[in-house]
């Protein structure tokens, strides 16, 4: 996709960080944006904002994890619009600690917010693509968490490589078929973002409950002073936008921001290759 102009883009967690970026490219290059969230406060402020630019948009309250929420940001969105020419599937969570002191809820948090979001939005959305018959594209964003780990949070590598699985083999779907839809899957590493915030937004039906033992542990703590630092210290989210649209453009798969991360990335599979073992002194 080389034009964008008039066209229709669909944000998840587009009220806050790498959705707000996006939502922000796509309001630039003239796009017709759709701005989804769960995040009301953070809603207001891009309706204000977006107002001051002059943008054709909607913004849409809406949990991800709920599929009869994705069917009624699609059906929103073609009543507005008629059309979607490029789906963000991009709302995440992060979740810190060991997979034996995590409660359940938690890791269905987890779950839900990173793996079974993208797939809601894939089962709602390339339907419609399909039967538009032009040319889309879909953008999930996963981390380069997806193709690498590290002892830290298991529960979300373990989404970020599913995502990461899921977009390739869905991907190879689409080329099977002589689809015009085409797909990208961001990985991209610490970005200055509001994600170690994310359980101010969480739903309900995963409250946390603060009287669990985990929420009072050291590691819990730890886990989250940690993951504030490496997030607020990741690089400016200023040029994320762009990096992605060039990307479609391109029509490139893999969107890698942080070139630190490939030596490791292929240290990952050369050890996979050679059946080495995994070695947590390599962290030390």
């Amino acid at each position: 996709m080389k034009e964008f102009k008039g066209k229709v883009a669909v944000v998840t967690g587009g009220a806050n960080g790498i959705g707000h970026a996006l939502a922000q490219e796509a309001a630039k290059r003239e796009m017709k944006v759709v701005i989804a969230d769960i995040d009301k406060e953070g809603l207001d402020r891009v309706e204000s904002e977006f107002k001051g630019l002059n943008a054709d948009f909607m913004t849409v309250y809406m949990d991800v994890t709920e599929y009869s929420d994705m069917e009624m940001l699609a059906k929103k969105t073609i009543d507005k619009y008629g059309q979607v020419d490029i789906l963000f599937n991009n709302a995440g969570v992060s979740v810190m600690g060991a997979i034996w002191e995590l409660p359940i809820n938690d890791i269905d948090y987890i779950i839900h917010s990173n793996l079974y979001s993208v797939a809601y939005g894939l089962r709602v959305f390339i339907p419609i693509m399909e039967k538009q018959n032009t040319d889309c594209h879909i953008v999930n964003t996963a981390s380069v968490a997806g193709l690498i780990t590290s002892p830290g949070a298991p529960t979300y590598f373990m989404t970020k490589h599913g995502n990461i699985g899921l977009s390739e083999a869905v991907n190879y779907q689409l080329q099977e078929k002589g689809s015009k839809i085409k797909m990208s899957v961001f990985c991209p590493g610490f970005v200055q973002t509001d994600l170690h915030n994310c359980d101010k937004r969480r739903p309900e039906k995963f409250k946390i409950d603060w009287e669990d033992p985990y929420y009072q542990s050291e590691s819990y703590k730890e886990g989250y002073i940690k993951n504030t630092h490496v997030i607020t210290t990741g690089i400016p989210i200023d040029s994320i936008g762009m990096s992605v649209f060039q990307a479609i453009e391109d029509e490139q798969f893999y969107i890698l921001t942080h070139p630190q991360y490939l030596p490791i990335i292929g240290m990952r599979v050369k050890n996979v290759l050679d059946m080495k073992n995994p070695d947590v002194n390599f962290f030390k």
